[in-house]
Formats: C-alpha cells, sequence, structure tokens
C-alpha cells in the first residue's frame, strides 16, 4: 500500500492510502494537485464537488480539505472503494459521500447537481465522449471541470478549456462554461 499526501487545507499534509492492488490508478502528482487548486482557489467553502473517477480520492479529499460543503466520490473496483472508505474514516470528513458505481449508471441515475466535477478516468477508454452528455444535467450554472486525459481537450459540449498544463504525457484542463 502506498501513500500520497494531501497538498493544502484542513486537512493538510495528511496521507491517505492507495491500494497497490489496482495497476490502473494513477493519483494526480503533488504538483499537479498545487496548480489545480491555484487555479480553483484554495477556498472551495459551500461547493459541491463529485469526483466521478475518484481512483485514490485525493482529487475529491483535497476538495474537501479545503471547505466544499458535499464531495461525492464515484469508485466502481472493489479493491479501490475498500481504501477510499478506509481514507474517508481516517479523515472523519462528514461532507464525503462515497458510492460504488459504474460512472454512467451513477450520473444517469443521480439529481444531485455539481459546482465542480473532477473527470480523471481510464485513458483510451473513450470515457470523457460517454460522459460528456451527462455533464449538463450535473452541472450547476457556473460549474467548473477538471479533466485529466491523454490529450489536449479544447472544448467539451459547452465547456471551453481556460486553464491547462502537461505533466509528462498527461494534459490537464479547467474547463468553464462558455
Amino acid at each position: 500500500m502506498s501513500r500520497i499526501r494531501i497538498t493544502g487545507g484542513e486537512w493538510r499534509s495528511r496521507l491517505v492510502k492507495v491500494s497497490d492492488k489496482v495497476k490502473s490508478l494513477r493519483p494526480t502528482p503533488d504538483r499537479v494537485r498545487v496548480t489545480l487548486f491555484n487555479w480553483l482557489g484554495q477556498d472551495l467553502s459551500g461547493l459541491a464537488c463529485l469526483d466521478l473517477f475518484a481512483g485514490s480520492g485525493v482529487l475529491g479529499f483535497e476538495a474537501a480539505s479545503r471547505g466544499a460543503a458535499l464531495v461525492t466520490l464515484v469508485e466502481e473496483d472493489r479493491d479501490a472503494f475498500a481504501v477510499l472508505r478506509q481514507n474517508a474514516e481516517a479523515l472523519g470528513g462528514e461532507q464525503l459521500q462515497l458510492v460504488r458505481s459504474d460512472a454512467l449508471k451513477f450520473v444517469a441515475s443521480t439529481a444531485q447537481r455539481y459546482d465542480l466535477i473532477f473527470l480523471d478516468p481510464p485513458y483510451r477508454q473513450g470515457w470523457i465522449e460517454r460522459i460528456e452528455p451527462c455533464l449538463s444535467r450535473l452541472a450547476l450554472p457556473g460549474a467548473r471541470i477538471y479533466i485529466e486525459a491523454e490529450r489536449v481537450i479544447e472544448t467539451l459540449g459547452e465547456w471551453r478549456s481556460s486553464k491547462r498544463n502537461q505533466a509528462g504525457q498527461v494534459f490537464y484542463h479547467l474547463m468553464e462554461q462558455a
């Protein structure tokens, strides 16, 4: 079991576990998370956030650490979900809502809407394109979307890339409604 550090907020410097059993997990590196939360602002008080392909959960935990009122973490993999639950219990965040589900089934069934959506799906499987038609229903007016992908994404439905960067072979984007 490896660990990754929360970079800011109430839980700054706390370590969260990352399952070594799930080979496809790619926790967002510290320097990328620092850049992301500089883009977003450090205070997410009152926001509803969705970490749709939660994996390690570190993006959702970072949002909760910075005051988000609700953070929904959705993960389908049994082993990754078990570690997510352990981390959530250790952090004690009442605003954390864990859901074990396929991403498409979750977005089709939820009535909750979000201010901030994190999309860091498995690469080269078409997840972003499959989720895109559901984003308008998931997003509150003015919502922002953070995407990690294997390629540059200029637009996604009604969202346009407002900021982007690259870390190794990963492209990361902050999308805002046009």
